[in-house]
Parts: structure tokens; C-alpha cells; sequence
């Protein structure tokens, strides 16, 4: 079997540098890693009290591992703002923590190297579980100012509607 069916002659598997997050409905600027989508099912081990020394195995309950966005520090206040809705600090008593929507559900997006969308993850009922708004600074550092949410979550599925798109050929004028 091909690994590309609409693309048969592709033999490259996708890069990881091009995608873009989603959360309510607009993308989100500037974001430069995704931590991987993981998820690990515990291990149930039982037997009987007859049975031989050998346990038998079956699936217990499933974890889903955080994900961690980075970004370099703008003027967006996306990652401060989420984070706020989940312990505001000066908040009235009761109010510290914005019950209704510090929940969101995320998409994440992959590109082929054309800009063309080829996979796509629902990522569902995420929270800001850490928020890091400025990095350690250094005078003698040459680098770029990076901030980090992390993200719980309850889960995650691959949107099966975006498939594997038809890759462009061009002609190298003569």
C-alpha cells in the first residue's frame, strides 16, 4: 500500500515546521512549537488465583499529556488572557476564576511544504495549566524573547474531513 494515496510518487514523509493553531475561531500569531499530541491507556494486570504466575493484561483508563505552546513575546494578549480566566489575580472573592469559558477547544493544523493543509486535531476542553509571560533575560543573550502556556486537556481526535490534498506541480521555465 502507498503512503500518499492522492500523491502516490511523494515519498517524503510531512515536515513538523508548518502549522497554526486555532482557538475560538481565529488563528493564533506567532506560534513557534507544539509540544507532540500523546496519549497513554494504563494497564490493567489481574488473574485468577489458580492461574499460573503469568498476569493477564487489559486497557484501564486513558491519559492524555499536556501540550505546551510557544510563542515569541508581541503585543497579542491570546496566552495572557486565558491564562487570566483561570485564577485573575485581584479578583472579588468567588471570582478568581472564570468557570463559564476557561475551557476551549483547540485545532491544530499541519501543512505540507506547498501550504497545503493535511491533517488536522480537535483538541478538547483545554486549560492553561502554567503560563509563562517573560523568560529569564540576559544582557549577553542574542535571542528571541519566548513565552509558554501549557495546556491541559481532555482529549483529542484527528478531523478525518481534512484528507490528503492533490500536490501541485510546477514547470521550471527553459
Amino acid at each position: 500500500m502507498a503512503e500518499f494515496t492522492v500523491n502516490p510518487t511523494r515519498r517524503d514523509p510531512y515536515k513538523n515546521f508548518k502549522f497554526q493553531v486555532k482557538w475560538d475561531g481565529k488563528y493564533v500569531a506567532g506560534i513557534s512549537k507544539v509540544t507532540g499530541l500523546k496519549r497513554t491507556t494504563e494497564v490493567v494486570k489481574h488473574r485468577a488465583g489458580g492461574d499460573p504466575s503469568t498476569s493477564y493484561k487489559s486497557p484501564g483508563r486513558n491519559e492524555f499529556d499536556a501540550i505546551t505552546l510557544e510563542r515569541g513575546i508581541t503585543e497579542d494578549t491570546a496566552f495572557e488572557q486565558w491564562a487570566g480566566k483561570v485564577w485573575q489575580l485581584g479578583a472579588a472573592l468567588g471570582a478568581e476564576v472564570s468557570l463559564k469559558d476557561f475551557r476551549k477547544n483547540i485545532i491544530l493544523e499541519l501543512y505540507n511544504e506547498a501550504g497545503q493543509k493535511v491533517q488536522a486535531y480537535n483538541i478538547y476542553r483545554c486549560w492553561v495549566s502554567e503560563y509563562q509571560a517573560m523568560p529569564d533575560l540576559d544582557s549577553n543573550a542574542n535571542a528571541v524573547a519566548i513565552q509558554h502556556i501549557k495546556l491541559e486537556n481532555e482529549g483529542w481526535e484527528r478531523d478525518i474531513a481534512v484528507t490528503e490534498p492533490a500536490e501541485p506541480s510546477f514547470t521550471v521555465p527553459s
